[in-house]
């Protein structure tokens, strides 16, 4: 699936749609060359924290002071080794398939909303951990899954989400691309202390109903913007095989009525996908979103696949990427990278920190 090279959001256009010549063609370049799919960023007593998808542990964490240099976190209790936030599955767990790690910090705890396989219904289901710290060690205490929709394929993808008068969502993905059945976003709120559900699953209007989603919708970011709500999803195959020129997976967005929808997607989706072109490079599958502030300012993390210098499938990691975002009538706009060019240093954009 090889798209126009053009990056910023606000002059990609539909698929095969190309800019004024004179639009720069910016590059985007991964901050950590680790394995670190679904990459999600916190921040604690000046030190950005992130969590990946299960890759040799259960939950993945390296560490930054400036958004640009990364570093698995070291094990105090394992000297050499890096460190694993969640050491110790939950009773229900299947280990091996954890997924889509996101974590709010609610009442002075830390609270990791996980996806992971339920051993009972052999299905991906989501989970919710506590720790006292970001690093962990965190801990599921419960004997289920916090929500799994078993009639709809699963759950996905969990999406925390506080709003301005406080009140907390959890946004997810029923997944139905598992069991050969749609896909669709949706939405439940949270208990004043995020560990349990409040009421009934609201759909957010979400589906894969556009061609270029293909069979699946996923990954969903909610973000209070300037005027109102935005959510940002990942959708289409997330793989890179071996018959496709590259992955086509992309993210997308949608405006929303309230936090609990409903939403409507962008005219011009995708925002951000694969592309190959000797200005700007290789990007191939990039999604699996969050939004965070820092220093001032808002910076959308994703992964996408690493590749050769020729844009071929280098081995099955996904690598981190880190860029500015900003917004115009609820659209995002991604910004090139905090690294001007694989392997090279960009901006230090985000060097002011804070706790």
């Amino acid at each position: 699936m090889t798209k126009s090279p053009l990056l910023i959001a606000g002059v990609i256009g539909a698929i095969g749609g190309t800019a004024p010549a004179a639009a720069p063609a910016p590059v985007h370049a991964p901050v950590f060359r680790q394995d670190f799919a679904d990459p999600f960023i916190v921040q604690h007593k000046g030190e950005y924290i992130a969590y990946s998808t299960n890759s040799g542990s259960n939950l993945p964490i390296a560490t930054s002071r400036n958004l640009v240099d990364w570093a698995f976190a070291p094990d105090p209790q394992r000297p050499g080794k890096p460190l694993d936030g969640m050491p110790q599955l939950g009773s229900w767990v299947r280990k091996g398939l954890t997924w889509a790690p996101e974590v709010l910090e609610v009442g002075g705890r830390w609270l990791l909303y996980y996806t992971a396989r339920d051993h009972k219904r052999n299905l991906q289901c989501i989970g919710v951990a506590i720790a006292s710290d970001p690093r962990g060690p965190f801990r599921d205490p419960s004997e289920r899954p916090l929500v799994c929709q078993t009639e709809l394929g699963g759950t996905i993808d969990a999406n925390p989400f506080r709003d301005a008068d406080g009140k907390l969502y959890l946004y997810y993905k029923n997944d139905g691309n598992a069991v050969r059945k749609p896909t669709e976003i949706w939405a439940h709120r949270l208990s004043p202390d995020g560990a349990s559900l409040v009421g009934e699953a609201v759909s957010m209007g979400l589906k894969n109903d556009r061609p270029w989603e293909a069979h699946v919708i996923e990954a969903p970011t909610m973000v209070r913007r300037p005027g109102g709500y935005t959510m940002l999803y990942s959708a289409n195959h997330f793989g890179w095989e071996r018959d496709q020129r590259l992955s086509p997976y992309a993210m997308g967005y949608a405006i929303c009525s309230t936090p609990l929808g409903p939403c409507t997607d962008g005219p011009d989706n995708p925002l951000l996908y694969s592309y190959n072109g000797r200005e700007a490079g290789c990007l191939s599958g990039p999604g699996h979103q969050s939004v965070f502030s820092a220093g001032g300012r808002e910076f959308i993390s994703f992964h996408a696949w690493a590749a050769t210098p020729g844009c071929r499938k280098l081995d099955n990691k996904r690598f981190f990427y880190i860029a500015p975002v900003s917004w115009k009538d609820g659209k995002p706009l991604i910004g090139p990278s905090i690294r001007a060019r694989a392997g090279e240093p960009g901006p230090q954009t985000a060097g002011t920190r804070r706790n």
